[in-house]
């Protein structure tokens, strides 16, 4: 477990590094994910050994937004001008992200009927 979660933290200082250098405006952690799901990709063996220690951090996700609440609980007080903003970028980005789960859904889901037929 202790390799899995070294290998996970890696990926994510790879990634990090990799956006502070080129001056990426992606976040390292996704560059971090994006190159482990490359390795997946070509060494399939790896998902194995990775992914016990994934679903016990995703067991405990919740946990991880602890910090990120008391981040914003202490900034209350700069972001109480700008709750408008706040509220209207919430509701959008999370009606986009459904929008789009929904269309990737969908198209999986027909190109999944379809595969079937193919054969």
């Amino acid at each position: 477990m202790l390799r899995a979660l070294a290998a996970l933290l890696l990926f994510q200082s790879i990634g990090e590094g990799l956006a502070y250098v080129l001056r990426l405006p992606v976040p390292g952690p996704v560059i971090g994910m994006l190159l482990l799901f490359s390795l997946v990709m070509v060494r399939p063996r790896v998902a194995d050994a990775i992914e016990p220690t994934a679903l016990e951090l995703l067991r405990h996700l919740s946990l991880l937004f602890v910090p990120a609440g008391v981040g914003i609980m202490v900034s209350a007080d700069r972001i109480r001008g700008d709750a408008l903003a706040v509220v209207v970028a919430v509701a959008v980005s999370t009606t986009l992200a459904i929008a789009a789960s929904a269309w990737v859904t969908r198209a999986l889901l027909r190109r999944q009927h379809r595969a079937p037929a193919e054969r």
